[in-house]
Parts: C-alpha cells; structure tokens; sequence
C-alpha cells in the first residue's frame, strides 16, 4: 500500500527500524556494501545526498501518476459503494490525502530520493519474507473491504456522525500524518514490506519518535482508522476497524522477530524501548 494507499494518505504498510543516514539511489542500485557493525545506539549525522535532475523529475512523475491512480481507486470503491457522487465528507477526505501524499512526495525526492523509490516500490517483493506476504494480502483485502463498508453507511444512511466528531476525525488523521511525517524522516529504510536491507547498510533508528515507540508508523496508523471513519461520518468504519488493528499488531510482533534475529542491535534497542505502539499501554 503506497501513494495515496499508504499511511501518508491512508495505508498501513510496515516499516524496518532504520539508521539515520541517507542512502544514495546510486548505491542502492550498485549494491553499496554493508559498513563495520556499530554501536546500535549511535545516531550518525544525516547525509543528505543530492538527486540527478532528471532522475529526480523521473521519480516524481513516477509518483504523482501513482497517487493519481491510488486515490481514483479509493474514490471509487467510496463513491460506488455509497452510490452516490453527493458526499463531501469523502471529498474532503481525498483532497486530504492528496496533499499529505503529494507533500510526503515532494519531501521525500528532495530529501531522500532512495526513500520515495524503496516506497514506491511492490507490496509483494522477492526479498519480503514469506510470511509478510500473507499477511500484506490479507491486510490488503480487509482494507478494501473496509473502505467498502463506510461507502455502503453513506449508502443506506446507516450512521449519524456529529460534526464535531467529524472534526475530531480530520484531527486525527492530521495528526497521524504527521507521525509518519516525523517517521519518515527518522527512517530512511522505511520499506513497504518487511526485510533486511543489508545492501544498503540497515541497522536500527532510536531518534525522532523511534525514542518513544518502536512502531511510530503503525501508531500514526492507529489514529488514521480511528480518524478516517468520524470524518466519513461511518459508525459502521469504526466497528469494522478492530481487524485491521488486530492485523496491524500481529504483523509487528511477527516483524519484530525477524529484525530481532537478523538486524544488528534490535534486541537491545528493543529492551531499551519497550512500548510498540503507545507509550504506557502496549
């Protein structure tokens, strides 16, 4: 789930725990070595590196024509379940998340290119572990049919939403945008799917929100299926979102294994950290 089906403007995608410098699409693509094993509690000053030009317009292209084609098919699955065009909560939903996903975009190609092309690429890869496969399609599948259910609320005018609580839902998935936004940043590895990216030097992340949950995208992803819902004005999204977060918090325990056995320092870090999702609860 990327673009406009991510987490930026609506997805749920998993992230590996990451260093803080900035890869190079160039090495990405050579295979940049692994450097020497460090400390995993030794945050390296970011290096920002600067994207070809034309590389650089390749990607956003690459981008927008995939946001375009994610948010056409959420409008559709939201307005054909609903059966109606006349829905401006749903409007005001897709203009949000347009912005949040071409602004994620924007950040991401001048700032970490390598990060917007390992975003854009597959939910299902050849180096995904086999097990994130099943899970990814099953998340996909509630995710669809979640979005369908709050379309056939609007249909058949099942839910009767405040406005005030609508308002609560806009600021939650503005405030869980920017909890990716801060993720994203710290993270520079954030892969839709998960694995081991040794090529490219992964090791763990401890700054930004990685200081206080060890799962800040899937906690940004919390307040979206809580937020998304009041501002659809669906009682009904809101009933049906429990899966999802069941779905989401087995595939963290089950990543958390993986980066556990696999990626230099998790488990010390993890130790250290002990909150996956909220400080305090879990």
């Amino acid at each position: 789930m990327r673009s406009a089906c991510c987490l930026e403007c609506g997805a749920l995608p998993v992230y590996a725990k990451a260093r803080d410098t900035r890869g190079e699409i160039a090495g990405e693509v050579a295979g940049a070595a692994r450097p020497p094993r460090t400390h995993a509690f030794v945050n390296a000053k970011p290096t920002v590196m600067t994207a070809d030009p034309e590389l650089h317009s390749a990607l956003m292209r690459k981008f927008i024509r995939r946001t375009v084609v994610s948010l056409l098919f959420v409008g559709v699955l939201l307005f054909g379940a609903a059966g109606t065009l006349n829905w401006p909560e749903a409007w005001l939903y897709l203009a949000l998340a347009a912005a949040i996903s071409l602004g994620a975009g924007v950040w991401m190609a001048r700032n970490d290119p390598a990060l917007l092309s390992e975003r854009m690429r597959s939910p299902f890869q050849r180096e995904q572990k086999p097990w994130d496969k099943v899970v990814m399609a099953v998340m996909l599948a509630f995710w669809i049919g979640w979005l369908v259910v709050m379309g056939l609320d609007a249909r058949y005018h099942g839910s009767d939403v405040p406005t005030a609580l609508k308002a609560v839902g806009l600021a939650l998935i503005v405030l869980g945008s920017y909890l990716v936004g801060l993720t994203l940043k710290a993270n520079s590895y954030a892969a839709p799917v998960v694995k081991i990216q040794t090529r490219r030097g992964h090791a763990v992340a401890t700054s930004g929100p990685y200081a206080y949950v060890r799962h800040p995208m899937y906690a940004g992803a919390l307040l979206f299926l809580a937020g998304v819902p009041l501002l659809l004005g669906s009682w009904w999204g809101l009933a049906a979102a429990p899966p999802l977060v069941l779905i989401i918090a087995l595939r963290a325990v089950l990543e958390e294994r993986t980066l556990a056995a696999e990626l230099d320092g998790y488990a010390d870090y993890a130790a250290l950290v002990r909150y996956r999702f909220v400080p305090y609860l879990w």
